[in-house]
């Protein structure tokens, strides 16, 4: 009789825990964003006939009930420790954990989206570049997984087929290999960007290649709140959390800083503070992503322009040439379409930069 009841109490705790936590998934107002993973959550679909029909709205569901679920952030930390710690698997949802650093596996090679990244390059050069620049440039950032996963037997691109292709398609441009100027301790080790702060050797061999010569001296700062990076949030685990440091002198100081991404001027500045507080403090260069960028250097006139075609790496990485020239324009054309470029760029005579990041690359189809 006791053990019945036992039973009987087993199953009315279950059982209220189920319907409990169905309950208030449903009536919960639904979130609509996951910082710690930094994307959209699904939402209740709309239970029209079609989706009840074909089956879209069970699918939709049960995307919409996994996002909403209860409690979700401490059941993917226990899913993580499960996982990783007793489970004994390399990875969570591709993340790995080595050495002190988070890494993500992007792998394998996708020639599609690395052959769609060399057309919007070619469309770029022979729309605007032909014949009226003799200085082009191309500069392809490794991932942190080609220094970390890679020597402790994870899968990595092929990064020797990546970067002969990307060769061979582009002989247009002159290329600049910068895989022997970075390892794993160069990287944020929550993140998948670079930081800035050891970046000077990089950037006085990139700028040596395209004919420059890189003096400035810079003091170390350090931003006292704590960055979290994209992997910490995705691996789901409790890791020390990383700090921006940033390097500065007088010249960045005096720089003026325009951006053009709603297509009006908008004054911005070499470093955004505010963003240390946003949910990515990686911002806090440039502003983050984007569209199109102007960095003017008063102290540096009549030494040029440089025009770079980028991604988020080139944040933190190109106002250390601003002592170079007279005019850096930064344009992501993942947020502007490159025949609108014209509207806003007077190309003549300006150096150009391509630099890329494997990561944009091998997952290219958000180039416009």
């Amino acid at each position: 009789m006791k053990e019945k009841r036992r039973e009987l109490y087993l199953v009315l705790v279950l059982a209220g825990l189920l319907f409990g936590l169905s309950a208030f998934c449903l009536l919960k107002e639904p979130d609509s964003y996951s910082y710690t993973e930094r994307r959209v959550l699904a939402q209740f679909p709309a239970p029209t006939g079609k989706k009840l029909a074909d089956g879209s709205f069970m699918k939709e569901f049960e995307a919409y009930s996994q996002d909403q679920f209860p409690f979700r952030e401490g059941f993917r930390h226990l899913k993580a420790i499960a996982a990783m710690k007793i489970m004994g698997k390399a990875d969570n949802n591709g993340i790995y954990f080595l050495e002190g650093h988070l890494g993500k596996l992007d792998y394998p090679l996708k020639p599609k989206q690395v052959q769609y990244a060399l057309e919007r390059i070619e469309n770029i050069y022979y729309t605007y570049l032909n014949g009226s620049q003799e200085k082009c440039y191309l500069a392809i950032i490794p991932d942190k997984n080609y220094y970390l996963g890679g020597e402790h037997g994870y899968p990595i691109l092929d990064y020797d087929t990546l970067y002969q292709t990307m060769e061979e398609e582009t002989p247009y441009l002159q290329h600049i290999d910068l895989r022997n100027l970075l390892s794993e301790k160069d990287f944020y080790s929550t993140d998948t960007h670079w930081k800035q702060e050891c970046l000077l050797p990089l950037a006085e061999a990139l700028a040596e290649a395209m004919g420059h010569e890189l003096l400035a001296e810079y003091e170390v700062k350090v931003a006292k709140e704590d960055f979290y990076g994209v992997y910490a949030g995705q691996a789901a685990l409790r890791v020390k959390p990383d700090r921006i440091s940033y390097l500065t002198n007088t010249t960045l100081e005096k720089c003026r800083v325009t951006s053009y991404d709603t297509g009006k001027a908008v004054e911005k500045s070499i470093y955004d503070k505010e963003k240390l507080m946003g949910q990515d403090s990686y911002e806090f260069f440039l502003s983050g992503a984007d569209a199109l960028i102007v960095i003017e250097n008063p102290a540096a006139e009549g030494k040029g322009e440089l025009i770079v075609f980028r991604d988020s790496f080139a944040s933190s990485l190109i106002p250390l040439f601003a002592e170079e020239y007279e005019k850096i324009t930064l344009v992501d054309i993942r947020y502007i379409n490159p025949s609108l470029l014209g509207q806003f760029i007077e190309f003549k005579d300006q150096e150009v930069l391509f630099i890329y990041s494997t990561l944009l690359l091998n997952n290219s189809m958000g180039m416009k």
